[in-house]
């Protein structure tokens, strides 16, 4: 064993194989860079180049990738408030204000050094579990997949705050979205319209792209600033308090970094998931957790840490069952077959030395991708301080860009719109976004557990002992802070509240609701009422989740309305048009694409943007929609990618070939 692990670890330092893994560190930096794209489109870029390779030098530029790629998505998420992958959803709700108050080096340089420990946290857990996690894993059956994936959704009451009800109605409506498309158990449509596209569902990069990306935009667009609100911010100062945040937060980051590494190891969950389970845990384990959703550092460092921890317990049923944790993992395991690696008991047997080339090279990555960005991070943050006018065309290009790789048609452009108008409802009336994307994410495994659950054990599912551990915990998690406030008004005089009025006065007022609430309370019981017609012919197990889903939705609604009016503080909410109107132009900027082509009306938008809105020279505008058209066609050879094409890229794009 110990001369297969120092064999294993001297190879991963030979400079072939390093110069490989850098390799998968700077593609892994780049696809990580790009909003939407994820470990997903990265690993299936690298799986061409895999033939004729040595595996242990493929393994290290494949780890390369895996292991940057959550540490490299942080830029987006920080510096632009777009979730650069599923696995960076957290870090937007604290990494993003942080930027917007001229500390986006900060939120940086810790969320890179909180994935650089957790990546190696994570390692040296691996190292140790793989052998012993053989049981374990074979102990969990789909009725404990499917109550850990209700343990993610109790997250929304941690992250909606005082919101409760309303954060459950945005979470219900998020699980309606999820289960739009073919019913698991028996093959039935679903809450389609008879629209093509729907049949499969909606992605889930249109989704995230929709809910957070769309509604930063336009409120960036209407202040007409910066990202960072302090223009006169000395970003790079931020370089040293944030390896000093981490530091004083080591405890979380190696908490974080167990927790990634245990829900890892969870088929289905991974990093999807962990974030926010860690980004719960730390609001709930901060003393003061006022600053949470408003630039508290320490909703950057948990969920970062986990990240990449998670991505090392992502390994651990891929390679011992060739089941994938993430859809990552997924491809990941493609490539583990190119390479003639059969998962399973052989890879901690006959290759264990491959399996250990794979810990360490996880390892080292972590060290190298995270210590590349650090030295980034500054140069970087300094887009914070550009006025958003500049960078808005070339932003609103890349979320079109990233969103139509989901199922490259034009359906996801639209789709995108549609869940961008409702991201900017939310933002505007103060609804959990978050409590939204988590449900849609969790919907399709839930429903796939549940359903397994029911088929394999029946009702005795839900008694196993683990089942019943769990469930124990998500009661904890939701009585705990019920329990905690109770204390705290018990402890509280009257004087001390007559003293803080403030606090009471914006609790009540977030409970109760005003014009765009009631708007989207009635679109949420219109959707509900719909959904609950729509499902009413189909199977028992067909329409199990959705007419669950639904009445969450309802019941929560009923709940918000009742408790507005007990209260009586029905809010004056600011009118919203400017930013519809935003979101109409973007409709606009679709259609025109649709009709002469992406790359035209992209290149033509930017040039326009820049001279008329933003009011730069002509030169910088034609620099500036140079770099535009050089990213969309490089991608286009890199990728072999097909833009829609019109009636004017016809004719434009063959004459730049030429050339």
């Amino acid at each position: 064993m110990i001369d297969t692990l120092l064999s294993s670890l001297g190879h991963v330092f030979t400079l072939t194989h390093l110069l490989f893994m850098i390799v998968g560190i700077f593609t892994g930096l780049l696809v990580g860079i790009i909003p939407g794209l994820g470990g997903i489109a990265g690993m299936a870029l690298l799986l061409p180049f895999l033939y004729g390779l040595d595996p242990g030098y493929a393994l290290g530029m494949l780890m390369g990738l895996v292991a940057v790629i959550p540490t490299g998505d942080t830029f987006a998420s920080v510096l632009m408030g777009i979730p650069g992958s599923s696995a960076s959803q957290a870090t937007v709700l604290d990494g993003f204000p942080l930027a917007r108050k001229g500390q986006a080096a900060r939120a940086l340089t810790s969320a890179f050094l909180s994935s650089l420990c957790g990546g190696v946290i994570g390692a040296i857990i691996l190292t140790g579990f793989i052998l012993i996690a053989r049981p374990l894993v074979l102990a969990f059956s789909s009725a404990e997949l499917f109550v850990l994936t209700l343990l993610g959704l109790t997250m929304v009451a941690v992250l909606s705050g005082g919101n409760l009800f309303k954060g459950t109605a945005a979470c219900g409506l998020g699980l309606l979205v999820g289960a739009i498309g073919a019913a698991p158990a028996t093959g039935e449509y679903r809450m389609n319209l008879d629209i093509d596209y729907l049949y499969d569902g909606i992605p889930l990069i249109v989704v995230g792209l929709g809910i957070f990306a769309l509604p930063e935009i336009v409120e960036l667009l209407l202040s007409r600033g910066s990202i960072a609100k302090d223009g006169h911010a000395h970003l790079g100062k931020g370089w040293s308090t944030g390896i000093k945040d981490v530091f004083k937060n080591k405890w979380l980051v190696a908490r974080c970094a167990g927790i990634g590494s245990l829900v890892g190891t969870i088929p289905g969950l991974a990093g999807s998931v962990v974030d926010w389970i860690t980004y719960g845990f730390a609001l709930k384990s901060a003393k003061d957790p006022s600053q949470f959703g408003k630039g508290d550092i320490r909703g950057v460092i948990a969920p970062e840490s986990a990240n990449n921890a998670c991505a090392c317990g992502a390994m651990v049923p891929t390679l011992l069952f060739g089941v994938p944790g993430s859809g990552t993992a997924a491809v990941f395991l493609g490539g583990l077959l190119l390479l003639g690696l059969e998962p399973g008991v052989s890879m901690i047997t006959t290759h264990l030395d491959m399996t250990y080339t794979i810990i360490w090279s996880l390892a080292l990555a972590n060290i190298l991708g995270a210590g590349l960005c650090l030295v980034l991070a500054r140069p970087v943050a300094q887009l914070t301080r550009v006025p958003f006018a500049i960078l808005a065309p070339a932003i609103t290009i890349l979320i079109l860009f990233a969103a139509y790789q989901a199922s490259r048609s034009l359906g996801d452009w639209v789709a995108l719109g549609m869940i961008g108008m409702i991201g900017v409802l939310f933002k505007s009336a103060g609804w959990s976004r978050p409590a939204f994307l988590i449900g849609f994410v969790l919907a399709p495994g839930a429903e796939n557990y549940f359903y397994q659950s029911m088929q394999f054990h029946g009702a005795e599912a839900f008694l196993r002992p683990g089942v019943l551990i769990i469930l124990g915990l998500i009661l904890l998690a939701f009585f705990l802070p019920v329990i905690r406030k109770a204390i705290i008004r018990r402890d509280q005089t009257h004087d001390a509240i007559e003293a803080a009025p403030s606090p009471q006065e914006d609790v009540l007022a977030s409970r109760g609701f005003g014009g765009i609430d009631a708007l989207l309370l009635t679109m949420m019981a219109v959707v509900s009422l719909w959904a609950l017609y729509d499902v009413r012919d189909l199977m028992p197990l067909g329409k199990a989740f959705p007419t669950l889903a639904a009445f969450i939705t309802l019941v929560s609604v009923i709940a918000v309305i009742f408790n507005g009016w007990r209260r009586g503080m029905i809010r004056v909410q600011q009118p919203t048009f400017k930013a519809l109107g935003v979101m109409l132009g973007f409709f606009i900027l679709i259609g025109v694409s649709a009709l002469q082509g992406f790359v035209t009306t992209a290149l033509l938008f930017c040039l326009g943007f820049q001279l008329f809105i933003a009011r730069k020279s002509a030169k910088f505008a034609g620099l500036f929609t140079l770099g535009v058209a050089v990213f969309l066609l490089g991608m286009q050879s890199v990728m072999n990618l097909h833009y829609p094409t019109g009636l004017l890229d016809d004719v434009v794009l063959p004459m730049i070939s030429l050339r």
